[in-house]
């Protein structure tokens, strides 16, 4: 990491105490950074507002690994050399702002990650679970139930990406690791959410564009999201949530759904070539099904937790096409991970994940990515968390002439995490 984006995590933090403002204030309708924001998914619909005049919080995430992973492949294509070292610390900052009652504004910026070292915003949005500042009361009744969001932000296709690693903020992610069909992405737009007794409903609509311009505007048409589910506490030890998601464009100069992460993956350099560096091949040990002019996927997620023990499950499937191609393609993926928290205030826990993806790949191949992973994490803190992941990924049906060809990778990972 550059020492300048140190410096400025820092100052902004310095200089926004200075102005009055307390960022260790809780903000209402808002998901904690630290271990308390484990196995929350959408930002809680608080009861009782606290708000008392705008609040500034500032908070921010740095995360440093250790890797020592190997490669291997059939050779038709020659492999980067890695070795066992430390990759690039990467550091997010946060400003959450109450700005009237019910209403917050998120935003992100990546200080320091794998495709750029240097600092650049991920993206903001406004959240709104109260309409006072329209009148007092206006629609009192139907906004205890209601949320909106609208900004540039990243789209709640699924439940997966509330546990995703992004970028520094890896206190939320039991694992080192994403998904290797990765679904996240960062688009302008406004999602509507309702909530009651449980029930969890959400309609959305975004221009569907990852780099927003007005150029070209035949290109691109409105992609569509939504969610439909439950969540509820069953008793004192039984949790239980069932999601069913969507998102679909059939019209795009670009579909990123699973090429958006512009922060990178965390396998550094893992079944690269030669002339591979971490900045340019960010995406390394990922798939993404090239499905880049119009795609339908759908992503259900079961979610259980009975005391220390959980279960997380994704499955999904994904079809669309690319220019030039008349007839769809298909992807599926399915993973399960079971996380075991035990210890004083469940400071300690073993996990284990299992991955796979299937795919008609771009090349005409059906190929098949298989990964397993197996680890455990001890929060010295709230705000800081250690990690250790071993991880196996294996790829089939890949054509002679593919790097991936008859390749695999596996090795050990070490990750450490603040965040606040």
């Amino acid at each position: 990491m550059k020492k300048y984006t140190k410096f400025g995590l820092l100052a902004t933090a310095f200089l926004v105490s200075l102005s009055g403002f307390s960022q260790n204030r809780q903000l209402d309708n808002f998901r904690n950074p630290d271990k308390t924001g484990i196995n929350v998914f959408e930002a809680p619909k608080d009861s009782v507002s606290t708000f008392d005049g705008i609040k500034v919080r500032v908070g921010g995430s740095s995360t440093l690994q250790f890797q020592a992973i190997d490669h291997e492949n059939s050779g038709a294509v020659e492999l980067i050399e890695i070795g066992d070292n430390f990759n690039l610390a990467t550091a997010n900052l946060d400003l959450d702002v109450a700005l009237a009652k019910g209403v917050r504004m998120h935003l992100r910026t990546y200080l320091s990650s794998r495709h750029h070292p240097e600092p650049y915003v991920k993206g903001g949005y406004l959240q709104v679970d109260n309409l006072d500042f329209i009148s007092p009361g206006f629609l009192e009744n139907t906004m205890k139930y209601l949320t909106i969001k609208v900004g540039h932000m990243e789209n709640n296709y699924g439940d997966a990406h509330f546990r995703r690693t992004d970028n520094a903020q890896a206190m939320h992610n039991p694992f080192v690791g994403n998904l290797i069909m990765d679904a996240f992405t960062t688009e302008v737009g406004g999602e509507v959410y309702f909530r009651k007794n449980g029930f969890i409903g959400m309609f959305g609509l975004s221009n569907g564009k990852l780099n927003q311009a007005v150029t070209n505007p035949e290109t691109t048409g409105a992609s569509i999201l939504a969610k439909l589910g439950y969540d509820g506490q069953i008793n004192e030890d039984l949790r239980l949530r069932l999601t069913g998601s969507m998102y679909s464009t059939n019209k795009s100069g670009r579909v990123y759904l699973y090429s958006a992460d512009r922060a990178g993956s965390r396998y550094y350099l893992v079944m690269e070539d030669t002339e591979a560096s971490a900045t340019s091949n960010f995406r390394s040990g990922r798939y993404n099904p090239g499905f880049n002019n119009e795609i339908t996927a759908f992503m259900i997620n079961p979610f259980v937790k009975y005391k220390g023990l959980e279960f997380f499950g994704t499955i999904e499937t994904a079809s669309g096409r690319s220019n030039g191609e008349t007839e769809d393609r298909k992807a599926t993926q399915l993973a399960g991970e079971l996380i075991y928290r035990f210890g004083n205030n469940e400071n300690f826990y073993l996990a284990t994940r299992y991955n796979t993806v299937t795919s008609d790949d771009p090349s005409g191949s059906e190929v098949t990515i298989d990964r397993f992973q197996l680890g455990g994490g001890v929060f010295l803190t709230k705000n800081i968390l250690a990690k250790i992941e071993y991880v196996n990924q294996q790829y089939d049906g890949f054509d002679t002439t593919s790097i991936f060809n008859e390749g695999q990778f596996k090795g050990l990972l070490l990750e450490a995490v603040i965040s606040f």
